[in-house]
């Protein structure tokens, strides 16, 4: 991409793992300086990190803005956190099911909110990570569905509101050959058959939206197997 804009500063949500650790190797190939936030501490040496459950919404704000002001400007936020505990409505603990709602949605619009004004000022952009659950739905996930739903309307309302001062794309990941799975009952992890995709796949899609340059973006990606019955 001859014209493509430089990565910068890019603040990844849940960069300790999976995707958003997939993100953090891709923006410091491409010469960018990613900015891990997580619960769960990253590999010695990956990036700069801070410790933080993105439902900790306060908390948040005041990690965001601090490192805002470390680094000198943030130029992106990749909301790659997430979490899921499938189960039957009835059988979810009501602070189970509100935990993932508040981690994946209510963290994502906070994480947003802290970066706005860095952002603003750079005319930088937000990547948000929905899910093909948030175009299709699923038995025993009406947790992650309605935090994922959720998490599309956001998005969609803040492009049409900051549109012209950040761009924000929102990327559809089907599953993924992660860690995402793991400690799940059998019946709730992918088959033997499952065609999962590979995380930096999905990692190569947000760098190309985050390289775009002013005056041109990537609304929405969906990344997915050949055989993804949730597109179109």
């Amino acid at each position: 991409m001859t014209d493509a804009r430089p990565i910068g500063n890019v603040l990844i949500t849940g960069g300790a793992s999976g995707l958003g650790a997939a993100v953090v190797a891709a923006v410091a190939e491409a010469g960018g300086r990613p900015i891990i936030l997580d619960r769960d501490a990253p590999a010695a040496g990956a990036a700069q990190s801070h410790q933080v459950d993105v439902s900790d919404t306060a908390r948040v704000h005041e990690v965001v803005e601090q490192v805002a002001r470390d680094v000198g400007g943030l130029d992106a936020v990749v909301t790659a956190a997430g979490i899921d505990r499938p189960g039957a409505f009835a059988d979810v603990e009501r602070a189970d099911w509100e935990k993932i709602v508040a981690v994946n949605l209510f963290g994502t619009a906070a994480v947003v909110r802290a970066a706005l004004p860095s952002l603003s000022a750079a005319h930088g952009r937000a990547v948000i990570i929905a899910s093909s659950l948030a175009l299709r739905t699923l038995p025993d996930a009406t947790a992650y569905c309605a935090s994922k739903f959720g998490v599309v309307g956001f998005a969609r309302a803040l492009a049409q509101e900051t549109r012209g001062t950040i761009g924000v794309t929102t990327v559809f990941p089907a599953g993924m050959d992660t860690h995402f799975f793991d400690g799940r009952d059998e019946q709730y992890k992918p088959g033997s058959d499952a065609h999962l995709i590979n995380p930096a796949r999905v990692a190569d899609g947000i760098l190309f939206a985050l390289q775009q340059p002013v005056g041109v973006e990537v609304r929405e990606l969906v990344m997915c197997p050949d055989d993804e019955p949730s597109w179109p």
